[in-house]
């Protein structure tokens, strides 16, 4: 593990604008705070830092990483892992929260087989992956007006040279946009449909029903991402990569 150590400037560069100065130095300090303690070994001190940072407001990948360091050492699997899951939603095409978040992986008990998809959506999954939202929006818009230019380059009067040129940059953009509308696509419904969680508990029976005298289905543990998608009462309905279904106390995980 890479310790959390990266500048305070990082920081404060995710800081909304509109916050007071004197809040976002109070932030930037507990980041230092964090990063000094972590590098001394304090590890539960520095994960006290981070998530004070996160309890004033701020969403950032970088205090996030740096708690999913310090869990990790704590010997905290789940709560690293979900730390790294909040980083890398944020930062999906930082290597460093790759990395950590595959090692952290790795450490946990279960090994749950995804259903097999089509090459194509995994292609455009992952492919969406390498650009946060809002870069792939920018590239949408820019690629649209390039090719509306071009489209009217055609019909200006200019030299035949420049006008087959405009031809060849009116197809190129097109299909770049064409793609990049899909990559966009692709991550608006990732983003909206995403209601993943982390079980937090070391062990937990999964039952077949929300009720604790249901039969037992499976057992899993602590670290794996499950998806949520009902709740009855303090049980939520939980998928595994696999497609099994079961029951689990709400408790017993948290949302991504």
């Amino acid at each position: 593990m890479r310790p959390g150590s990266r500048c305070v400037a990082q920081l404060l560069a995710a800081l909304m604008v509109a916050t007071p100065i004197a809040v976002g130095q109070t932030a930037g300090d507990a980041f230092d705070r964090g990063n000094n303690l972590y590098r001394g070994g304090r590890y539960a001190d520095a994960a006290r830092e981070y998530e004070s940072i996160i309890r004033q407001g701020y969403v950032s990948a970088e205090v996030y990483y740096n708690l999913g360091n310090s869990y990790y050492r704590l010997g905290k699997l789940g709560s690293a892992i979900l730390s790294y899951e909040r980083a890398y939603r944020l930062a999906p095409s930082d290597p460093d929260i790759q990395q950590n978040l595959k090692l952290a992986n790795q450490r946990t008990l279960d090994r749950i087989e995804p259903v097999p998809e089509l090459f194509l959506v995994t292609w455009l999954r992952e492919a969406a992956a390498l650009f946060p939202l809002a870069t792939t929006a920018v590239v949408v818009v820019v690629l649209w007006a390039l090719l509306f230019l071009s489209l009217a380059a055609g019909y200006l009067v200019l030299p035949d040279a420049v006008k087959r040129l405009a031809r060849w940059v009116t197809l190129g953009s097109a299909v770049l946009a064409l793609l990049f509308v899909i990559l966009l696509g692709m991550q608006i419904y990732e983003s909206s449909s995403r209601n993943d969680a982390i079980v937090m508990t070391p062990v937990v029976t999964v039952k077949n029903s929300p009720d604790s005298q249901s039969s037992d289905a499976f057992v899993i543990h602590e670290g794996l991402k499950v998806g949520l998608s009902d709740r009855v009462g303090d049980w939520v309905k939980i998928t595994l990569a696999d497609g099994k279904v079961g029951w689990i106390l709400a408790n017993q995980c948290e949302l991504v």
